[in-house]
């Protein structure tokens, strides 16, 4: 059996979980999220505690249970704590500014980038050069942080652009004569 996969999903306090027959929903104080379960995976709920076993030997049954455990936790960390991603703006003027579910961007180009939050995920800028994206759902969260950072990403010689915050860019050396 996967080592993930044998490890518990511990429920926290106020986190609610019903398991369908096909569907995995999580209730919480950050929203609720649900998941298709895998034929492949038994999921089981004993005394706050959910367990992912899988339905047969075989090898795809035996990953896809570590699978389904991880994504199961991530939706109870996430409407329990939630997830965030941090951003930094690199480059003279460059600023960006959050004005409700927009996101207002001026990074260089001639023209300002206004990008729009999908349901769930709030974006707030604590200073004009950091933007910090945070919601329930880990992976819409990764994937609006890239898609901000794809707008203009860090480029390798003077490192200007978007780039995470925890991001390291290796900057190339210029050409010599």
């Amino acid at each position: 059996m996967s080592r993930v996969g044998k490890a518990p999903v511990t429920i926290p306090q106020g986190v609610d979980v019903s398991i369908k027959a096909d569907q995995v929903s999580v209730k919480g104080a950050g929203g609720t999220l649900s998941l298709a379960v895998n034929p492949l995976v038994t999921v089981s709920n004993g005394d706050g505690k959910l367990s992912f076993a899988p339905a047969n030997d075989s090898r795809e049954a035996n990953a896809m249970s570590g699978t389904m455990r991880q994504l199961v936790n991530n939706m109870v960390v996430g409407v329990s704590k939630g997830f965030e991603k941090k951003l930094n703006l690199v480059g003279v003027g460059f600023k960006a500014a959050a004005q409700g579910a927009k996101l207002n961007l001026a990074i260089g180009f001639s023209h300002p980038v206004d990008i729009v939050m999908p349901e769930g995920i709030t974006v707030a800028t604590p200073t004009p050069t950091e933007i910090v994206v945070k919601g329930a759902d880990r992976q819409r969260v990764g994937q609006i942080a890239a898609e901000i950072r794809a707008v203009r990403p860090p480029e390798p010689y003077k490192g200007k652009g978007i780039r995470y915050a925890d991001e390291k860019i290796v900057i190339k050396e210029t050409k010599k004569k």
